[in-house]
C-alpha cells in the first residue's frame, strides 16, 4: 500500500480489480480547502484515460513491475511488435496500451517492456530521449535566436513539438520523451 501523495508518473496500481497507470500526478493546494492530488490515469487493459482527484492520504495497492530490455521492431496497424534482446522472444503491444508513447517509437529503439507480477505485459518504458527527423516546419527566420517563442515542427512519427525558430526541415533533433519537448539538435545535425 502506498499513499496517493507518493504516486509518480509511470507507477501502476490495482483498483477494483483493474490495473491503473499514472500518466500525471500533481500536488494541488486550492485557495480554500485541503490539498489534493490531481492525476491523469490510464486503465492498462482498455486504454481509457480519466482525470481523478484523490486525497493525499488515500492508499492504493502498488503493483510489482518487472522490466525486460527490448527493441522495437515494427507495427502492423494498431499492433506494435517488440523483441526481448536477451531471449529474442517477440511481444505484441496494442496501440491503446501504448497511448501517446507510440509517437516516440523509432525503428530499432531500445525500450523496456513492463510486466505486472512477472506475467502480464503492461506496456513499454521509453528512453529519456529519442532522436527524430523534422518532416515539416515553417521556414526559419533569418537571425532567429534561441530565445524566440518557437514554432511547431512535425517529426517523422507524426509527433508535433515546439522548436526554436532556427530549426529547418530535415534536421535531426533530440526529443525529451517525458515532456514531449525539444531538447537539442542531434550530434552532427546542422
Amino acid at each position: 500500500m502506498v499513499q496517493a501523495i507518493n504516486l509518480k508518473k509511470g507507477m501502476v496500481f490495482s483498483q477494483d480489480g483493474k490495473l491503473i497507470r499514472v500518466l500525471k500526478a500533481n500536488h494541488h493546494k486550492p485557495g480554500k480547502g485541503n490539498t489534493v492530488m490531481q492525476m491523469d490515469l490510464r486503465n492498462v487493459e482498455s486504454g481509457a484515460v480519466v482525470h481523478k482527484t484523490m486525497r493525499p492520504t488515500e492508499k492504493v495497492d502498488l503493483v510489482d513491475i518487472t522490466k525486460k530490455n527490448a527493441q522495437y521492431l515494427y507495427n502492423e496497424g494498431d499492433i506494435y511488435t517488440f523483441m526481448d534482446t536477451e531471449t529474442y522472444e517477440q511481444y505484441e503491444v496494442s496501440s491503446e496500451q501504448l497511448g501517446d508513447d507510440k509517437l516516440y517509437l523509432m525503428p530499432n529503439i531500445e525500450v523496456q517492456l513492463e510486466f505486472a507480477n512477472n506475467s502480464k505485459l503492461l506496456g513499454v518504458e521509453l528512453p529519456s530521449t529519442v532522436t527524430m527527423k523534422v518532416t515539416h516546419t515553417e521556414p526559419g527566420i533569418k537571425g532567429a535566436t534561441v530565445t524566440g517563442s518557437g514554432k511547431p515542427a512535425t517529426m517523422e512519427t507524426g509527433l508535433v513539438v515546439q522548436v526554436p525558430d532556427f530549426i529547418k526541415e530535415g534536421e535531426e533533433l533530440v526529443i525529451n520523451t517525458a515532456e514531449g519537448s525539444y531538447k537539442s539538435r542531434a550530434e552532427g545535425s546542422k
